[in-house]
């Protein structure tokens, strides 16, 4: 069976390419000529296992040329950062980019049997002051409906929520299409923003975080990156075309993962508590500088905007249909700490 997997040079795509050969699939890693292929399995150690097709997700036509002789389709190409200069981006490429696939799907000559598309918590919605599951979905309809500026938090949560519905509506027509949503992806894999505990960890050690972000009142689900990728591959196996999958894991505030990461380093906790207040002025600092030197900033202040809400989630559906077994936090920073150490990035 092969699999086209888009997103391919990213920190997921490139560690479902490993899997997905290491399990005899033959896989097509869908990347653009500018991409770090360095995640990607090295030439010659799966031999005709992986391929390599350079288009781009907004590119139609290089995207359906990638399709030929494919079974299945990983979706995991977008754009995972908090703010762009452009905002547009967001809607080009995270909405624009499923549209393709979808389009691609319908036109393509070959029997695609199954698309796996990499949402994102976000697509679910918040959860102040409760856990929720799969069947959260009509209020962020509702919010689409009468979206108004302040709707969302970030203009990622918002083209991701949009990308949810055209997914939902493909599947009422029949696409077989199964719809997956990681929380905070975690683990050892490429430094991106979408490592954001890796690089908020090497941020603490550094001395340049020096205490929590907030009072602890913020709650996400964290996923191990292997996790998520376990869950993908069983979804590809197990999921059900039309059904939505919650790839989360142990719910807890940043201030836990702080507390959780001078247990296992024996090191010192951070002393006192940084308000969101003061986090957001660093943040609109921070894009002042970004807008000079062109470098993305680690926060900005949609950063702060979810930082003051709740992301918590129940993964038990993925359990028991998919046999999904995501680890602790615990388990999963006492594989991170020591990997950012042996790269010389933090010390202890």
């Amino acid at each position: 069976m092969r699999v086209l997997v888009t997103g391919a040079s990213g920190y997921l795509g490139g560690r479902l390419c490993h899997a997905l050969v290491r399990q005899g699939y033959s896989v097509r890693a869908f990347v653009r000529s500018s991409s770090d292929l360095s995640c990607l399995p090295p030439a010659g150690e799966y031999e005709g296992a992986l391929e390599l097709a350079y288009g781009d997700v907004t590119d139609f036509r290089s995207l359906l040329a990638a399709c030929s002789g494919c079974h299945v389709i990983i979706h995991s190409a977008a754009i995972v950062e908090p703010w762009l200069p452009d905002p547009s981006r967001f809607s080009t490429v995270n909405v624009g980019g499923l549209k393709n696939v979808l389009q691609a799907y319908k036109e393509s000559e070959t029997t695609i049997q199954k698309i796996i598309y990499t949402s994102s918590f976000f697509a679910v919605g918040s959860t102040d002051g409760y856990v929720a599951d799969e069947t959260q979905v009509l209020l962020l309809l509702l919010l689409l409906v009468i979206h108004s500026a302040k709707s969302f938090c970030t203009e990622y949560e918002k083209s991701k929520a949009v990308a949810d519905k055209i997914a939902l509506d493909a599947a009422s027509e029949g696409v077989p299409i199964v719809v997956v949503y990681p929380g905070v992806v975690y683990g050892p894999g490429k430094l991106t923003t979408g490592n954001i505990v890796a690089r908020l960890i090497i941020e603490r050690f550094n001395g340049r975080l020096p205490g929590y972000i907030g009072y602890g009142n913020d709650k996400f689900s964290f996923s191990h990156v292997d996790d998520v990728v376990e869950g993908h591959l069983a979804a590809l196996n197990k999921g059900r075309p039309g059904e939505r999958y919650l790839l989360t894991g142990e719910n807890a505030s940043f201030m836990h993962v702080f507390d959780i990461a001078a247990a296992i380093t024996e090191t010192k906790r951070p002393w006192f508590n940084i308000p969101l207040s003061v986090i957001e002025v660093y943040g609109w600092i921070s894009l002042f500088f970004s807008k000079i030197t062109g470098k993305l900033p680690l926060i900005s202040p949609p950063t702060v905007y979810v930082l003051g809400h709740q992301w918590a989630y129940s993964c038990e559906k993925a359990k028991a249909e998919l046999g999904y077994n995501p680890r602790s936090l615990q388990e999963g920073l006492a594989e991170v700490l020591p990997w950012l150490k042996s790269l010389g990035l933090i010390k202890y």
